[in-house]
């Protein structure tokens, strides 16, 4: 079903109907027998519906009216990717199953074959429409087609997976996002970036640093910085997932006597490390739109350093520091218990130094920041202000309302703030 977005171009206003039609089919009048065994999800079956067809239909029918109407003109090549990546990666996962049920192969078998449907299908539409861009453009569709795939991954570990429509809208959107952005991609960086990304999931999986939905994020992230940004943003980012995962298992039992243990067995989720990296990403794709942006991009470069820089000075602080007993309330340097919200030691505030200038030592050689002494100087500076923004955050604010996640977004969007607003007033990298 997920190949005729396929024929899109060809359908033109009437691209929807096919899967408006097999929704209707789906639902009225396919309640048992092979048919509904091979295309039923769990929930489905209870109810006997096919409801999660339908929704993927529907939601696919959706696509289609946005890629076929005048005024609204999602690229024929995304809504390609976003169905065939949704409808190749849940049949791909359905035959790993049947030979095993370890949670890493049933995610890899789901983002191998919804990448390889989601570049099938953005092939297939641009043999439709001009296919002298194959040529040159290869290395974006495979971009494109795993990022597309990593996303539904995402997504789908994310909700109950059933929610196809959901997967597929929001996977479409983010492809068309970056065809939108139009970066430039070279076959080294995708090759590279896919190679390493991939392995260094796996072992943040292994090592149990990271759960699925956390290591689908970071594999995301990390596949984006290298691809949109180069060599030096993935090692700076990249950085900052090795050291900080490492250091929330380190000593893990200590500290979890003590109640100062990363949740989760030390695997950090989605949420923690979008809440870390989110401010990263959005300079990462602000770097690569720089042409339609009109912003220079060593600002871009500035706000990525001192989020990161930020992220691994806060991260070894908490973990460093939660170790050592006679923790102080940062804004009144009074002793509390240790795991109170903004208190600090003596120790995890040199371990958050020392983590802010490793960062600024990789952004300093690796990144557009201009003079490698001032501009690593401002991300160290930054990432040492971010921490403490977070540390006063966490004292004053961090409760039931507001929780560690959105403390620590709002300490990295701190840190990005300074070292773009450093960079500015001294003129570093202009």
């Amino acid at each position: 079903m997920a190949a005729v977005a396929v024929l899109a171009p060809a359908l033109g206003d009437a691209a929807a109907v096919p899967f408006l039609a097999a929704a209707g089919l789906a639902f009225f009048r396919v309640r048992d027998g092979e048919w509904f065994e091979t295309l039923a999800l769990p929930g489905d079956r209870e109810e006997e519906r096919l409801y999660g067809f339908v929704a993927f239909a529907l939601a696919a029918a959706g696509l289609a009216l946005f890629a076929s109407l005048p005024r609204a003109p999602l690229p024929y090549e995304a809504f390609a990717a976003a169905t065939l990546a949704v409808g190749c990666g849940r049949l791909s996962r359905a035959v790993v199953a049947g030979r095993s049920t370890e949670e890493f192969s049933l995610v890899a078998g789901y983002v191998a074959g919804g990448t390889v449907g989601a570049i099938a299908g953005q092939i297939g539409v641009l043999l439709q429409i001009d296919g002298s861009v194959l040529v040159g453009g290869l290395p974006a569709i495979v971009f494109l087609g795993a990022v597309a795939a990593l996303t539904a991954a995402l997504v789908r570990s994310l909700v109950f997976d059933r929610d196809a429509h959901i997967t597929v809208i929001l996977v479409a959107f983010a492809v068309w996002g970056f065809v939108a952005v139009d970066p430039t991609v070279t076959v080294p960086l995708v090759a590279f970036g896919l190679a390493v990304t991939g392995a260094l999931g796996y072992v943040s999986f292994a090592l149990g640093t990271a759960s699925v939905p956390g290591m689908l994020t970071g594999v995301l992230s990390a596949l984006l910085a290298v691809v949109l940004g180069g060599v030096g943003w993935f090692a700076t980012l990249i950085s900052f997932y090795a050291i900080g995962g490492l250091a929330s298992k380190y000593r893990f039992d200590e500290k979890a006597n003590r109640g100062v243990a990363q949740e989760n067995e030390g695997a950090r989720g989605t949420g923690n490390v979008l809440a870390n990296s989110a401010v990263a990403l959005v300079a990462v794709v602000g770097y690569a739109a720089t042409a339609h942006v009109g912003v220079p991009g060593a600002l871009f470069g500035f706000a990525f350093a001192g989020a990161t820089a930020t992220a691994m000075a806060d991260t070894l602080s908490s973990e460093i520091g939660g170790l050592f007993d006679g923790p102080r309330l940062v804004t009144t340097l009074r002793r509390v218990e240790p795991g109170t919200d903004g208190a600090v030691t003596w120790q995890g505030e040199l371990a958050g130094v020392g983590g802010a200038l490793f960062v600024a030592g990789l952004a300093a050689f690796g990144m557009p920041i201009g003079d490698a002494v001032a501009g690593g100087g401002i991300v160290a500076l930054a990432g040492v202000a971010g921490m403490t923004v977070d540390s006063l955050l966490g004292a004053l604010i961090e409760g039931e309302r507001v929780g560690n996640q959105a403390v620590n977004f709002l300490a990295t969007l701190s840190g990005a703030i300074v070292a773009v607003a450093a960079g500015v007033a001294l003129g570093v990298g202009a």
